[in-house]
């Protein structure tokens, strides 16, 4: 058992999350706020936020969705489609409007509908963002029906991501939410400019919690968990202090009755107790004094913005924190990620904002 009572961290960002918009957003908004300083905030809505104006006005909702006197700021993204401009994609990131832009393969995910189906398509853009710096957040899955699910990723380093490095190495990616040793290793071994995030869930559960006593529709997400060795490995780079590994939470919510159904949508919504649970892998790793790396440090080191000056203390409590399993919605309830452990570290509440 850990004897450290608390922890004092620079205030953390999400680097990948979903907020969704309208009613859910409304919801979950506050709930990214109450924790966290900043967050990558996905564009795949329907329809998707392709150009700069897109962004502009998502911004504002989002906004317009928070608290009064919330300190939190959203860092936008566009979705990059067949018909993105690379001039405009310019223009936004010279405004500061934009932090990145997201590659989805069509079909691998969620609204991913509009996204790419032959990098080659997008090379215009590509270049561009390799001239201005601008990061290319990936979302590392094939989609090609030959190919098992389980092996997605570890085949689109081979088939994309890789041939893209060698083609385009100014290039500044991120593969987002790895899922499996192969990822580990591939940033590992990458020269600079390759970051991953990683996810909470992703930490704590492998494939067998999808079928734990029948199926979990909560526990489904894409990229899907993996087999043991590959949350391990996961596990070992978040914990490991490399600054190429930092937290996204990617948040995904989906109603309930979207995701106990025929066919159940892919996501998991964690936010509510993300930094329990990331903090609770650290702490039974023997790893806190490398948890403010992971969650507050190394993300603002790759993205090149200053680390939030406000701090938040995550206190361990000697019995298990509740969290509520659930969140209201207006359209229904929104089950929390269950991580099916004791949860002991929570932020105080004194220190979960920052002061307007």
């Amino acid at each position: 058992m850990a004897t450290r009572k608390t922890i004092t961290i620079r205030r953390p960002d999400d680097w990948h999350l979903h907020l969704r918009d309208g009613d859910m957003l409304a919801a979950v908004a506050p709930c990214t706020a109450a924790d966290f300083a900043r967050a990558i905030v996905m564009p795949n809505l329907v329809p998707p936020v392709v150009r700069g104006a897109d962004a502009a006005r998502y911004r504002e909702r989002i906004l317009a969705a928070l608290p009064p006197d919330t300190a939190f700021t959203p860092l936008m993204t566009l979705y990059l489609a067949q018909t993105t401009d690379p001039d405009d994609v310019a223009a936004a990131a010279a405004s500061g409007l934009i932090s990145a832009v997201k590659l989805y393969p069509a079909g691998a995910t969620t609204n991913s509908e509009s996204g790419v189906r032959d990098i080659a398509d997008v090379t215009a853009v590509l270049e561009r963002m390799a001239d201005i710096g601008l990061p290319l957040l990936v979302h590392g899955e094939v989609t090609d029906p030959d190919v098992d699910i389980f092996d997605r990723e570890a085949v689109f380093i081979d088939r994309v991501l890789d041939p893209l490095r060698q083609r385009l190495p100014a290039l500044r990616i991120v593969l987002e939410h790895v899922t499996t040793q192969d990822a580990v290793d591939f940033v590992r071994n990458s020269d600079a400019g390759l970051a991953a995030t990683i996810t909470p869930h992703h930490l704590i559960i492998n494939r067998n919690h999808l079928f734990a006593g029948g199926i979990r529709p909560h526990y489904y997400c894409l990229p899907i968990a993996k087999r043991e060795r590959h949350r391990v490995a996961l596990r070992d780079a978040a914990t490991s202090g490399d600054p190429r590994f930092f937290l996204g939470t990617d948040s995904a919510p989906h109603l309930d009755a979207l995701k106990e159904t025929a066919c159940g949508c892919a996501g998991v919504f964690n936010v509510t107790n993300a930094l329990s649970c990331v903090a609770q892998v650290f702490d039974d790793d023997d790893a806190l004094d490398r948890l403010e790396a992971f969650v507050s440090l190394n993300g603002p080191a790759f993205y090149g913005v200053p680390v939030n000056e406000a701090s938040i203390t995550l206190v361990r409590h000697d019995t298990p924190v509740a969290f509520a399993p659930s969140l209201a919605t207006n359209d229904g309830p929104l089950t929390v990620f269950d991580p099916g452990m004791a949860l002991f570290w929570h932020a105080a509440p004194q220190t979960a904002q920052r002061p307007a």
